[in-house]
């Protein structure tokens, strides 16, 4: 049966997000904004954005036209390329004995941190763990977020860490959201394994990577590199065992101190996402490589620390992301623009950035080459917002929200309000 195409318009403002480097500063005056705008798709993807009376005249009488009334604008679905949304539990008395002065060993030792989330995930079944995540999910669709990127790394040993990566794939398919499963077994080392942390990296690589590959769970793998958990030292041979297999390889890195984003540059990674305690020698190590840089704002304010040196790092000519890292943690937010604006007004970024960074550079950081961008051949993954102005939805930090969103052509999300 033949597709049929369907063209939506006019848009008062339609950001396409074509024509900006992966790297460096941008300029709001570089983004590229079509006016009076329609966007043509067939079979879930884009065949032309241009002027809206211009496209719908060129139609041959077959497709469908979905004419809007009043002021609306789009952009690209948008990414978000670094969730921990797999998990059971909460940790609101963290947050409370953190803001009541309590160190991170403090609240560890009475039963908090990420030992905590994991007694929890593990003790939740698969089947659970599936509907928790795929609710979340659900939540950033809701915000117009059509790809988001979930880890593992609350199991911490073989079987635990597969049923997570099991749920998230089962997720996947119940969802219209495209979940990008990442494998953090390497989180930290848990308290109940018997051996050295250099031992279970080593049980890690030898045990669980086959099954990943084996039930095509993640091509992903991930590892906090931190005092806290591993070292640069500890963690280089578990990266290059996940290289040699063929896995991508993303960092968290630099949050508390630094070395994981040298790590980041040398291995090839991805992304080194955190780079909260980032100096120059790491803002100009990045900045000279294609390793993306992912800000994850909501974790500075849940920690109350510093946020990602953005600024320095795009000025330095950086590829600059950002994500939510939505945890139960250090980051429960879940709310990308909320964050995003908010970086934006403590680093000063540019609109320009700030789309760039969630959408087409967050892309990048996924190793996804089809999304981010409004343009043929892409997916047609929009968000659209009724306003007349694209530098309402930062402006306003989240106050607007999307009135609808369409994935793979699909309008999956309408938003009444």
């Amino acid at each position: 049966m033949k597709a049929i195409g369907k063209l939506i318009g006019p848009f008062k403002q339609v950001l396409t997000m074509q024509h900006i480097p992966l790297k460096g500063a941008i300029k709001d005056s570089e983004l590229e904004i079509i006016e009076h705008a329609g966007i043509y798709f067939i079979d879930g993807k884009i065949s032309a954005v241009g002027d809206f009376t211009g496209l719908k005249e060129a139609l041959g009488g077959d497709e469908e036209i979905i004419e809007l009334k009043g002021d609306f604008l789009a952009l690209p679905g948008y990414i978000d390329c670094h969730t921990h949304i797999a998990f059971a539990g909460n940790r609101a008395n963290d947050f409370a004995m953190r803001n009541a002065g309590s160190s991170y060993l403090e609240i560890a030792e009475a039963g908090g941190g990420i030992w905590s989330t994991v007694k929890h995930t593990r003790a939740c079944n698969q089947e659970d763990l599936k509907k928790l995540t795929l609710k979340r999910a659900n939540e950033l669709l809701k915000q117009g977020i059509t790809t988001v990127e979930v880890k593992s790394g609350y199991g911490l040993n073989v079987e635990e860490e597969l049923k997570t990566l099991r749920a998230i794939k089962e997720a996947n398919k119940s969802t219209f959201v495209d979940l990008i499963s990442t494998c953090l077994a390497a989180h930290m080392h848990p308290k109940d394994h018997t051996g050295t942390a250099e031992d279970y990296l080593f049980e890690m690589g030898e045990m669980l990577f086959p099954k990943l590959k084996e039930e095509n769970l993640t091509h992903r793998i991930d590892a906090f590199v931190e005092k806290s958990a591993f070292s640069a030292e500890q963690i280089l041979p578990y990266y290059r065992k996940a290289k040699e297999m063929g896995f991508d390889l993303t960092v968290h890195a630099d949050q508390f101190s630094t070395s994981g984003s040298q790590i980041a540059v040398e291995l090839g990674a991805l992304s080194a996402d955190h780079l909260e305690a980032s100096t120059e020698n790491e803002i100009t190590i990045l900045a000279g490589s294609d390793v993306v840089a992912v800000a994850l704002p909501a974790a500075s304010l849940g920690i109350g620390c510093d946020f990602t040196p953005a600024r320095r790092l795009l000025d330095a000519g950086a590829s600059l992301a950002i994500a939510t890292d939505w945890n139960p943690g250090s980051a429960p937010m879940g709310k990308l623009i909320e964050s995003a604006s908010i970086l934006a007004t403590m680093q000063k970024l540019s609109n320009a950035e700030v789309f760039a960074g969630i959408t087409y550079r967050a892309a990048k950081a996924l190793n996804l080459n089809d999304r981010g961008r409004l343009m043929e051949g892409h997916l047609a993954d929009f968000v659209i917002y009724e306003t007349d102005n694209y530098q309402n939805i930062t402006y306003l930090q989240g106050g607007l929200q999307p009135k609808s969103v369409w994935k793979n052509g699909v309008e999956v999300i309408v938003n009444e309000n």
